[in-house]
């Protein structure tokens, strides 16, 4: 025994001291006894203390002396190899990945990749004997297993051999960044396990097998009948197909009733006709052009955006419902948006547990590590406001972007990595090895449902074609292009292994062939007879059933009976007994009870809470989520309360307790994301068209950063794709002074998005108003996304109230004529938002009376028979003016200037624009300047500011 191996007894033993679960049980029970028998020695008067260090023999000293015994040293050294032995098994468990075989084009790679994966292996210990100080004499030793493998104790080489099937075939685990030991354990033992190494049941290999040579054939039948169109073939990641079918088979036969599906374009209409059964002729007809949007009222979208929702039934008789999400080209865009459908759903089914719903994104290796939406929606998995009980990643490595190689597109070996910031498992598998690939989405599936958090299946495949069926990728890889051309497809592969396996022979599976070419003959012939597709649309059925697709500018009467306003005023300003308040919440709510008490002075926050109580009490439910949006950015919501004397945190949340039969009321301070976090609550909005959705923006400018979600998605996917929101976006707006970041919320960019009355876009003046058109959004008989512009200096200005009478009577009013005499008027101007005040009060301090100030509270879908009737109250000759806070190039000037212009053109006047000018940025950054900007416009639309008199 030399000193090195010294050291380490001595430190295994102070370790155990301290610790005693820390080191192998051979070990405890070597060091329980020896504490034992020193104690005893002590006792005996040796003199030697019973916290003296490990003796050891072959030491020199006293340490030495007390081991002399053969038997008690070759316990050492058999301990000492088990420790080696534990420390090789960890080893693989952590890095048995990196030498997994799961590159079915095997050794390819670039030099630059090479070397990220040389650093990665360096990081690590190697899975050598001699790394662990083992040799070859150890082999045929008998050592402790681990603890799941099966026998519990086994050769070294039966262990070693044992490890490189688990760790290092064709599945390979990414485990150990997990530090809840729970889950590392649970998943040590599935994955060690005799049950996880069980091999499949013929039935279940020739389905595999089935599904692939459907997967095969559907690209060739395509590629031979539809010669130069683009179908973004699946062509090299078939075993998708399969490892698809066997998620759903095996989600139903757990119990789950829904899985919200997302990808992106690729092999989307491979999963359309064979994973999720949609028709042939459906797929088809699209190819044809048999599909002809505007007859049904919306523009439509490409084959591979569509969704597809159907009810799945398995061999065993179970049903699952299952959705996938239409989605743009943008490929991780519809990653929240899932997740909010999801969660929709799961509140709609009451799955409480989140175990009957499960989202399942299927993402591309270049998207999954390269845009940010991924990380955001990783972030959302155990948030109160967001968690959906854990999601199944697919990621379909095709080992390539568009043209872009790994080694430029990401700093890490694996596309993967990413999801290493969350404590999540990531399954490597080879997708020539379908059986693997479902054994990894078995564990997948297996994970989330009893713990709840995400899991990721990583398929490394390749694409066999270009990004497209037209593009050639051999221009920029053509080593990796030669060794696809010459490599065999992966229903080649599992088939020859099959038929030698006896399990499905090579004339089973041609006949099989066939017969499904024959179906895709049918099917086409089908689709070119005049097929009318199914257009999937959401109002055909369920939550969307009772809804209208069309608008209609008629007035709803959405005003509220004083006496239930005063009863929900009550609920909102009455704390719990024991509750202590904040000594300035304690003021806000003293002055909300005056206001209702005098009728008067309800500002804009109250008329919400009033707004948002009456909806409750009459079975609306309600869920607003954005930054801080429970207190609000400017202080002026406070739905929760805080009791600031608790020692342990306690909330009451008043809207929460207006009516014992209330519906559901929810708010969250969302993430420091824009992007995943509308997403969600946009696809929260598909699932639940009954519920009051509300995503609010920290300042509206912030909307920017989702800016994906709103082009995509919220303005124009019922066009696309059939498909109705009910979102309600709150941006706060307005010019104050504060800078280009938080002035304007780009009203222009809704503006350019609208037509064919696909959004609401309003600039409410008042807290009636503001009170009315959340009440009509759920009033109305069709669902719209409405795009609000609030006010931040207006929530606590003098002038911005409404009386109790305001909002127990009447509806919101697109267009808000002014209460002056008309007949003196000689310019009319139009304006809408904060700058409305301004000139009031201007009016008023020159006493102008020949000035009239018309509010255009809808801007969009633009009332034009209510404007008109209004202008045609004052003179003809009477000059009209649009005044506006905003720079030219911003707010609703060029969306109004044409269609008022159209309205007072046969009159011979034209639209005169007063406001700042245009410029790159949307508002100045100094607080006189802005001042100095202001008031020029108020100049030129009423007069210059009076002088104040001067003495003599």
């Amino acid at each position: 025994m030399d000193l090195s191996t010294a050291r380490f007894f001595e430190e295994l033993y102070e370790r155990w001291k301290v610790q005693p679960d820390d080191v192998p049980a051979e070990w405890q029970r070597y060091f329980q006894a020896f504490d034992h028998d020193n104690g005893a020695a002590a006792a005996a008067g040796n003199g030697q203390p019973a916290d003296t260090p490990l003796p050891l023999a072959g030491v020199a000293g006293p340490a030495g002396a007390a081991i002399g015994a053969a038997d008690q040293l070759s316990a050492a050294r058999a301990a000492y190899k088990q420790s080696r032995v534990n420390a090789l098994i960890w080893a693989y468990r952590d890095v048995g990945y990196i030498y997994a075989d799961l590159n079915p084009l095997k050794n390819y790679s670039t030099p630059e990749l090479r070397y990220l994966y040389y650093t990665m292996q360096a990081n690590y210990e190697k899975l050598s004997l001699s790394a662990f100080g083992l040799t070859d004499e150890d082999m045929d030793q008998e050592f402790s297993s681990g603890g799941y493998f099966d026998p519990p104790r086994m050769k070294l080489r039966d262990l070693v051999q044992t490890l490189q099937q688990t760790y290092c075939a064709t599945v390979g685990a990414e485990i150990l960044h997990i530090q809840n030991k729970p889950m590392r354990r649970w998943l040590i033992e599935k994955i060690e396990s005799p049950d996880s190494q069980a091999d499949w049941t013929q039935r279940q290999k020739i389905r595999f097998q089935k599904d692939l040579i459907k997967a095969e054939e559907f690209e060739h039948f395509v590629q031979t009948n539809f010669v130069g169109q683009k179908r973004f073939s699946l062509e090299g990641g078939e075993v998708l197909i399969p490892a698809l079918r066997f998620l759903i088979d095996s989600a139903a036969d757990r119990g789950l009733k829904e899985i919200v599906l997302g990808m992106a374009h690729r092999g989307r209409l491979n999963v359309f006709t064979n994973a999720l059964r949609k028709p042939g002729a459906e797929t088809f007809s699209k190819f044809f052009d048999n599909y002809k949007p505007h007859t049904y009222g919306g523009s439509g979208d490409v084959k591979y955006h569509l969704g597809h929702s159907f009810i799945y039934s398995t061999a065993e008789g179970a049903e699952i419902h299952i959705s996938l999400v239409a989605n743009p080209s943008h490929l991780e865009a519809v990653d929240p948006v899932v997740e909010g459908k999801c969660r929709g759903i799961q509140r709609r089914r009451k799955d409480w547990n989140r175990k009957k719903v499960v989202p399942v994104l299927i993402h591309g290796d270049a998207a999954f590590s390269a845009q940010g939406v991924v990380a955001e929606t990783f972030n959302l998995m155990q948030l109160q406001g967001y968690r959906t009980g854990g999601t199944v990643h697919i990621v379909l490595n095709n080992q390539i972007g568009f043209t872009t190689a790994s080694k430029d597109a990401r700093s890490s070996f694996f596309p993967t990595d990413i999801a290493k910031a969350m404590p999540v498992p990531i399954f490597h598998a080879n997708g020539d090895h379908p059986e693997s690939v479902a054994r990894a989405l078995n564990l997948a599936i297996r994970f989330r449902q009893k713990f709840g958090y995400d899991a990721v299946v990583d398929i490394i495949c390749y694409r066999r074609l270009g990004h497209n069926e037209a593009d050639e990728p051999s221009f920029t890889h053509p080593i990796m292009y030669k060794l696809i051309k010459s490599h065999e497809s992966v229903a080649t592969l599992y088939g020859r292994r099959l038929a030698e396996q006896e399990a499905y022979s090579q004339e089973d599976q041609q006949r099989f062939r066939q017969k499904y070419r024959d179906v895709l003959k049918q099917e086409l012939e089908k689709a070119r007879s005049g097929f009318r597709p199914d257009l999937d649309d959401a109002f055909q059925g369920g939550a969307w059933s009772s809804f209208q697709h069309d608008y209609t500018f008629e007035p709803l009467e959405t005003g509220v009976e004083a006496a239930t306003l005063a009863k929900i005023a009550t609920a909102l300003t009455t704390p719990p007994d024991d509750f202590a308040l904040h000594s300035k919440l304690k003021r806000f709510i003293k002055e909300r009870r005056q206001a209702i008490a005098s009728g008067g002075a309800i500002d804009w926050s109250f008329a919400e809470a009033l707004s948002f109580g009456s909806l409750l009490s009459e079975g609306y439910p309600i869920r607003l989520s954005g930054e801080d949006s429970a207190r609000a950015t400017f202080s002026q919501r406070h739905a929760v309360w805080w009791d600031v004397q608790t020692e342990s945190p306690k909330t009451y949340t008043p809207l929460q307790h207006v009516d014992k039969d209330q519906a559901w009321f929810s708010v969250y301070d969302s993430p420091l994301s824009e992007f995943a976090v509308l997403g969600f609550d946009y696809g929260y909005s598909l699932a639940q068209p009954q519920i009051l959705v509300l995503w609010e923006a920290q300042f509206g400018d912030f909307a920017n950063g989702a800016q994906v979600i709103i082009d995509q998605f919220i303005s124009s996917a019922e066009s696309k794709w059939f498909r109705a929101s009910g979102l309600v976006m709150l941006l706060p707006h307005g010019y104050e002074g504060q800078g280009p970041e938080h002035s304007s919320a780009h009203l222009e960019r809704y503006l350019q998005l609208c037509a064919d009355y696909n959004m609401q876009v309003v600039n409410p003046t008042t807290p009636a108003q503001y009170f009315h058109v959340l009440r009509r959004q759920m009033k109305q008989p069709f669902r719209k996304p409405l795009i609000i512009m609030t006010p931040k200096s207006l929530l606590r200005h003098k002038a911005c109230v409404s009386r109790l009478d305001d909002l127990s009577s009447g509806h919101f009013r697109n267009v808000i004529d002014d209460s002056i005499d008309a007949a003196p008027v000689s310019r009319v101007i139009l304006c809408s938002g904060k700058i409305y005040y301004d000139l009031l009060q201007r009016r008023q301090e020159l006493d102008r009376t020949d000035i009239a100030l018309v509010r255009l509270e809808q801007i969009y879908p633009f009332d034009t028979e209510q404007l008109s009737g209004i202008l045609e109250r004052y003179n003809s000759e009477a000059e009209v003016v649009w005044c506006q806070e905003e720079t030219r190039n911003r707010g609703a000037y060029s969306f109004v200037l044409e269609r008022i212009g159209d309205m007072i053109h046969p009159s011979g006047r034209r639209l005169r624009y007063i406001g700042r000018a245009a410029s790159p940025s949307p508002a100045t950054g100094s607080y006189k300047q802005h001042a100095e900007e202001l008031e020029e416009i108020l100049a030129q639309a009423i007069g210059s500011q009076p002088q104040p008199h001067k003495q003599a």
